[in-house]
């Protein structure tokens, strides 16, 4: 199976971001924790330049807590000041304002030193599709400014929202890339849900879900499906969890389709446990997981 998904407003996002980026103090990056790396835009590096950065791994209450502190001191070992958040609970959302604060002191030391007074920081939020951009805006102003959804391309155009007196948030679609080099990041992208379904063959992702859960989080597979054990090969364990949760097609057979999308929105929703689909030192292996 092969991922891709490149819609064309993603392109015109693109453009919108490089041509604002000069009114721009601080640049957000949004990740998803329990895939950080992969759910980063390479391309971000390369369009957001030299602007000051934060990165925020939210939904880290559905991630590994070990596995987020080891990509906390990943980043940060990269110069790039890092945050574990929860957009959805708010969990972490005051740092980001003082993080914001401390990555403008000195141009705003500067600017003072001039006589002029500090305005608003302007803050560019970035991030792929259903990272939770727009729940992390709707946080910070308070109010249900930014469009939200469980599926990603909610956001389709840009909006200025302020935060307060501290801060301006421009809000942006979420940008994937045009080509995913490494099929691994496609299949950890589609696990997570940053990739729509309709597009997926559900029972690859499920597939490399499950083989990913018996290698990493075998316990946590057991006690969600009430396994004695985990079947050795990918078929018995699809037919485990279809009869133990009722996912039966006429005659009794198991119903994959129904099973893959359970198993999917189970691992998504957080109900296998708190899990991270990859580690720093995968990256700097390039271990496929």
């Amino acid at each position: 199976m092969t991922i891709q998904w490149f819609p064309g407003h993603m392109a015109k996002a693109r453009r919108q971001v490089q041509e604002k980026l000069k009114l721009i103090d601080v640049v957000v990056e949004l990740a998803d924790a329990r895939i950080p790396n992969s759910s980063r835009n390479p391309m971000i590096d390369e369009i957001v330049s030299n602007k000051p950065r934060l990165m925020l791994l939210n939904k880290a209450d559905l991630a590994d807590d070990r596995k987020s502190n080891e990509w906390i001191h990943y980043f940060q070992s990269k110069g790039i000041k890092t945050i574990a958040i929860d957009a959805q609970s708010g969990n972490g959302l005051k740092q980001i304002i003082t993080g914001c604060q401390e990555l403008v002191h000195d141009k705003w030391e500067r600017m003072r030193a001039k006589g002029i007074k500090p305005r608003a920081i302007r803050v560019l939020i970035v991030g792929i599709p259903n990272v939770g951009k727009s729940t992390l805006i709707n946080k910070l102003a308070k109010r249900n400014l930014a469009k939200t959804g469980d599926r990603p391309g909610v956001t389709t155009a840009q909006q200025w929202i302020k935060v307060g007196t501290e801060l301006e948030l421009l809000d942006t679609p979420g940008i994937l890339w045009p080509k995913f080099e490494d099929q691994m990041v496609g299949k950890r992208l589609a696990a997570t849900g940053a990739i729509k379904d309709t597009i997926l063959n559900l029972q690859e992702v499920a597939i490399y879900a499950l083989n990913f859960l018996t290698t990493h989080y075998p316990s946590e597979l057991i006690n969600r499906y009430d396994l004695k054990e985990i079947p050795e090969d990918i078929v018995s364990l699809f037919d485990e969890i279809g009869k133990r949760r009722g996912c039966l097609a006429g005659g009794g057979l198991i119903d994959y389709d129904k099973t893959s999308e359970l198993i999917l929105r189970e691992l998504r929703g957080g109900r296998l446990g708190k899990l991270t689909l990859e580690t720093p030192k995968d990256w700097e292996t390039k271990k496929d997981l």
